[in-house]
């Protein structure tokens, strides 16, 4: 019983030690692949489908001011007031949920940042304890922009597409430093769901969406940049 409890309490210290000296090392260099690649590419291999990967990290002053602001808008205006949890948007989802039986996403970027970069997709009471413990480690070691800048380059943006240099190649024939933003809204409008809405072909939601995304960009301002 000893060597099991020590056994453990090592794997536990290894834990530690990995898990902060890999967010520490991704405060400075990029990320060059995430679990859900890997998953998508063995997802791929498992269908017959020839493999696909297309991923290429660029720095945030490659990536055009519009697309930051787009994903801003869209998926988390309290970036830069919450320290990792959106308590007001959990409150209101939670709600939701109860009231009306519906289920609606209340995780921040810096949230998604943490699963896309460390953990698998599919959702579980383990995969989100996990993802609370890394959202705490990127808050803590990250800067806001650094937050954003690694979820721009690793979350997925169509099917084989992660990151923004990535989708701007494939679905506009540009570097994401020439996107505009009308570009940016429509990219922002996938992301909930990548796979089936498409940016290089829109359906008339996510016109719809990119309409309500630009107004929410100028309601907003510009993304602020990194002091």
């Amino acid at each position: 019983m000893k060597k099991i409890l020590k056994f453990l309490l090592w794997i536990i210290i290894a834990f530690f030690v990995l898990s902060i000296g890999t967010t520490i090392v991704y405060r400075f260099y990029p990320v060059p692949v995430s679990p859900l690649m890997l998953i998508r590419l063995g997802q791929q291999m498992a269908d017959g489908r020839q493999l696909k990967l297309a991923h290429r990290w660029v720095p945030m002053d490659s990536i055009h001011p519009s697309l930051p602001q787009a994903v801003w808008a869209s998926e988390d205006q309290n970036f830069f007031r919450h320290s990792g949890f959106d308590l007001d948007a959990i409150e209101k989802a939670w709600q939701e949920r109860e009231e009306k039986g519906r289920v609606r996403g209340a995780s921040t970027i810096s949230q998604q940042t943490a699963k896309n970069v460390f953990l698998w997709p599919e959702s579980s009471w383990t995969r989100k304890a996990f993802e609370a413990y890394f959202t705490i480690l990127i808050e803590t070691f990250w800067s806001k922009h650094r937050i954003m800048e690694v979820y721009l380059n690793t979350i997925e943006m169509g099917d084989g597409i992660y990151g923004a240099e990535a989708v701007s190649l494939e679905h506009f024939g540009c570097h994401a430093r020439d996107l505009d933003a009308n570009r940016s809204a429509l990219i922002a409008a996938s992301l909930p769901n990548p796979i089936k809405r498409n940016s290089a072909h829109p359906s008339k939601y996510m016109y719809k969406r990119q309409r309500q995304i630009l107004k929410q960009m100028k309601n907003l301002g510009k993304f602020p940049k990194e002091e």
